[in-house]
């Protein structure tokens, strides 16, 4: 019986992963028909916004840009047993990773030709901007606890302000995609949508800590239906895979029990920044991402996508 050796557990573990042509890489100086070496480990860039960072789950290795040793990005490489460069960076926009921020190289700056796999959670700061949205939408909730006055307030006059904002953020990400793939050309490229921030089914749990009128939780919810589906187009559109997040993450969103919950609300009873996930969601995306690598899935259309109503 032949025992697997350390390098062929591990060239096992990466080919299922998509990456088996990666770890056979010519020789460095050597000739064209030179016998190729295999490399110990895949390199892993992780580029992002907070989701990505993990802001407030323990144990934060960045604070300026609020990172966490366990954010998906850390779990994922961990599973892969990848060398992982994690940029990522709370209040990130698709222009800042272009950028030097908080004294840091720009994000960009992490890639290089021998990348091989890039993750990227961006695009939730640019149209939508999450955070000022939900201090809107608890403001406004006072209102008309029962009804939808933050819908009402983004969409007066017959026009959808977040869904336009979505739509003005797709070019960006296409620009985003369109770097990564230039500076890594060899690189698997996973753009990883965001999860069930809201409940799926639209009813709400209006409390001091969610406090967003019932009509508007399902405003909410078509909201973070419609940039992942604009997220899931652009992947597809430029040879990325669209890593869907939302789906296992319904039933784990803000408004669950404390143990259930993957995201948290306003008032976090779990170390983690308000409305976003704590410690178990970071472990869920990164076994959506895993469990995408391990699919080898080469299109967004392979993930699904839930729509709007």
């Amino acid at each position: 019986m032949l025992v697997p050796t350390r390098s062929t557990r591990r060239m096992a573990v990466l080919t299922s992963a998509c990456f088996g042509a990666l770890l056979l890489m010519p020789m460095t100086g050597g000739s064209a028909t030179a016998a190729p070496e295999l490399r110990d480990r895949v390199d892993y860039v992780a580029l992002g916004d907070s989701f990505a960072a993990a802001p407030g789950v323990p144990s934060q290795v960045h604070q300026a840009c609020a990172r966490s040793s366990r954010n998906y990005p850390s779990l994922t490489a961990a599973r892969l047993t990848a060398r992982l460069t994690d940029v990522t960076c709370s209040g990130a926009t698709t222009a800042d990773l272009a950028v030097s921020r908080h004294g840091e190289p720009a994000q960009f700056d992490a890639l290089n030709r021998g990348t091989d796999l890039v993750t990227v959670t961006i695009g939730g700061n640019d149209g939508v901007g999450f955070s000022k949205v939900l201090k809107t939408c608890g403001e406004l909730s006072n209102s008309q606890p029962a009804g939808a006055p933050c819908r009402e307030h983004f969409t007066e006059g017959g026009r959808d302000r977040l869904l336009e904002g979505i739509n003005e953020t797709a070019p960006k990400v296409d620009t985003v995609l369109d770097a990564v793939h230039r500076v890594a050309p060899r690189a698997k490229v996973l753009i990883v949508g965001y999860p069930s921030l809201f409940p799926h089914d639209g009813i709400g749990c209006a409390s001091s800590s969610a406090p967003f009128a019932a009509g508007d939780f399902p405003y909410l919810r078509d909201t973070t239906i419609r940039l992942n589906a604009m997220l899931a187009e652009r992947a597809v559109r430029k040879g990325a895979t669209y890593v869907d997040t939302y789906t296992p993450s319904i039933g784990h969103d803000m408004c669950q029990p404390a143990e259930r919950r993957w995201i948290e609300d306003l008032a976090p009873r779990t170390a983690a920044a308000p409305a976003h996930p704590n410690a178990r969601g970071e472990a869920a995306m990164a076994e959506a991402v895993t469990r995408a690598l391990a699919k080898c899935r080469s299109h967004a259309k392979d993930s699904p996508v839930h729509h709007a109503a």
